[in-house]
């Protein structure tokens, strides 16, 4: 392996810092992309219960900020509760926007690692050809098979830096598709709620209408 390394020559070491990164990044983003970590189960029932039971404490929407991506998208549709609701809801649609920009953390670089990594290993062959064609000039053809044999050698940053985008570009998509599939889902949960709001706030209202009439 470590003659691998060496015959690819100094672009194998940038290329090598890209995969550790891109590995690093994959585990990461594996971790804090889970949907127990993004969509804990039952929370948006359990909101919809607070708002049902009228127990819409300040501390309550504040931890529920603090819980996930689900509980801050929540606590902002709880903090506009008062407002209108196309007002509502481009005040969702911009925490949701926020909350993707959270979520899509190092997915630049990620991306970046997949489109660089083939040029950079195809940088390196073309770097070793050249130093083999130099010999050649100097020394001559020498042996057929050597020659062969550098030829190899020189092909192996290309491969390197294959090795390295593909994962960085799969995965790449993959965390894109999974992060666009958690914002319908937890957009879902918001529209839920403001039902479950606008429901409660018209029941208040009669049951207000009805104490007028009897103090009447």
């Amino acid at each position: 392996m470590w003659e691998l390394v060496k015959a690819g020559g100094w672009p194998m070491l940038p290329l090598l810092l890209l995969g550790v990164l891109a590995l690093a990044i994959i585990l990461e983003r594996l971790w804090s992309l889970r949907r127990s970590e993004v969509m804990p189960p039952e929370l948006g029932e359990e909101v919809r219960n607070w708002v049902a039971r009228g127990k819409l404490e300040p501390g309550h929407i504040e931890s529920l900020r603090e819980n996930s991506p689900l509980g801050t998208l929540l606590a902002v549709v709880l903090d506009m509760r008062k407002r209108p609701r196309d007002q509502a809801r481009e005040r969702i649609e911009d925490a949701g926007r926020h909350l993707v920009f959270r979520m899509e953390r190092f997915l630049s670089a990620l991306g970046t690692i997949a489109s660089a990594g083939p040029l950079l290993g195809l940088l390196g062959t073309v770097v070793g050809m050249i130093q083999m064609f130099l010999g050649i000039l100097d020394h001559g053809v020498g042996d057929v098979n050597q020659l062969a044999g550098g030829i190899g050698k020189a092909l192996v940053c290309t491969a390197t830096g294959m090795i390295v985008a593909v994962p960085a570009l799969m995965f790449h998509r993959y965390f894109r598709s999974r992060i666009a599939g958690y914002i319908i889902e937890m957009e879902e949960q918001a529209l839920a709620l403001m039902d479950v709001l606008d429901k409660r706030a018209a029941a208040v209202s009669v049951v207000q209408a009805k104490q007028r009439q009897s103090g009447r």
